[in-house]
């Protein structure tokens, strides 16, 4: 059984304010079953975003936690807004929670989209 977003969210928050970031919610999406949208400020003006993995990915790691996938790698504010706000248009229930951290995320699991190579 899959952990509601709303849960989910707030475990990823802990995590990483427990190693030493700074995160929070700028978009409360669906309590139940919202797509979660990471954004990994690695400085002032850049960024990671991190996005739901295909559920394919999620069905080979026989894992029942919810895999992301890298969507945009260390770009500036403007083009992570734009894929943001393309986002919500497509989706008004999504999540998009913001962690300031200058080291890797702890608290979530990367898909592998290329299969290991």
């Amino acid at each position: 059984m899959r952990l509601k977003s709303s849960i989910f969210v707030s475990a990823i928050l802990r995590r990483e304010q427990a190693d030493g970031a700074f995160g929070a919610v700028l978009r409360k999406g669906s309590e139940d079953a919202g797509a979660i949208f990471l954004v990994h400020r690695i400085s002032a003006d850049i960024a990671t975003v991190y996005a739901p993995a295909p559920q394919m990915f999620a069905a080979e790691s026989n894992s029942a936690d919810r895999l992301f996938e890298e969507r945009l790698r260390e770009v500036e504010a403007v083009e992570v807004d734009g894929f943001l706000d393309r986002q919500i248009s497509f989706d008004p229930d999504c999540w998009i929670v913001e962690i300031e951290k200058r080291s890797p995320l702890i608290s979530i699991d990367i898909a592998d989209l290329d299969g290991g190579s």
